[in-house]
């Protein structure tokens, strides 16, 4: 059994502000890291207590890197970030048997939903795809749901955890903290979450074959709308989307992969 775990960081118990996940050199973001490292540990335990021979490969999807390496769970093995970007996601096969989110958060536009976002906080008001608003969760979902990979956990914001239940039955989910704010929530302690982690991906690998790979159906439209102020011609110069709004861009493809 092959298991693909997807993390960021603004998912876990303990961190709600954008100062614990942005890039340089900060002893907050440094606390934040560990967080999530102890996190995904937990979840690597649980796919372990219930498969303990399973291949777990993990990736760092936070921008400026998420994982704490050398306190990372010696049973798996880790694609950390490098200056190819999310490349090495993409180049992912159909091989695994489910797909896993740690540390996971909710699309861009929800004003209790703790540092939420759809992969920029800093350029992105909203992504559609095929007309519905999506998040990364969907993004990431849907690419592994078209090569048959069903989505099996989640654990992160409350917001997080709903927005997963409404496209994907029956997966399994840990709510780490309930939304107040963009940058205030309610936590459990990270005890308890990483107990609630372990015991959820235990449950999701006993439920591989129940939960259906989530599919959007092709061919695909990707609409970005940018966020005031952030100039599109970037987008258009590289010949990948046309400029179809003062702040909006898309992009049709036959393939999810072909969306980046």
């Amino acid at each position: 059994m092959k298991i693909y775990i997807v993390t960021d960081l603004e998912g876990p118990a303990g961190v709600n502000r954008w100062i614990q996940t942005r890039e340089g050199e900060n002893p907050e973001k440094h606390a934040a890291m560990r967080l999530l490292t102890r996190e995904v540990n937990a979840a690597i335990d649980g796919i372990l207590d219930a498969e303990p021979q399973a291949e777990i490969v993990v990736l760092d999807g936070h921008g400026s890197g998420g994982l704490w390496f050398d306190e990372l769970h010696p049973s798996a093995r880790y694609i950390m970030r490098g200056t190819g970007g999310l490349a090495s996601f993409y180049a992912t096969g159909p091989s695994f048997d489910g797909l896993m989110f740690v540390g996971q958060h909710a699309m861009a536009g929800l004003p209790q939903a703790p540092l939420c976002h759809t992969f920029s906080s800093r350029t992105v008001e909203w992504y559609r795809l095929n007309g519905e608003l999506i998040g990364e969760t969907g993004m990431i979902a849907a690419f592994f749901g078209e090569r048959g990979v069903p989505t099996l956990f989640l654990s992160g914001d409350d917001f997080a955890c709903r927005e997963a239940e409404a496209i994907i039955p029956g997966i399994v989910t840990v709510a780490t903290k309930e939304g107040l704010a963009v940058e205030q929530a309610l936590h459990l302690s990270a005890e308890e979450a990483r107990r609630q982690i372990r015991r959820g991906t235990t449950e999701a690998i006993r439920k591989i074959g129940a939960i259906a790979p989530y599919r959007v159906s092709a061919p695909y439209e990707l609409e970005i709308r940018l966020l005031p102020g952030i100039d599109p011609t970037p987008y258009v110069a590289e010949g990948r989307y046309q400029l179809v709004g003062e702040q909006t861009v898309r992009r049709c493809a036959d393939r999810m992969e072909d969306l980046r």
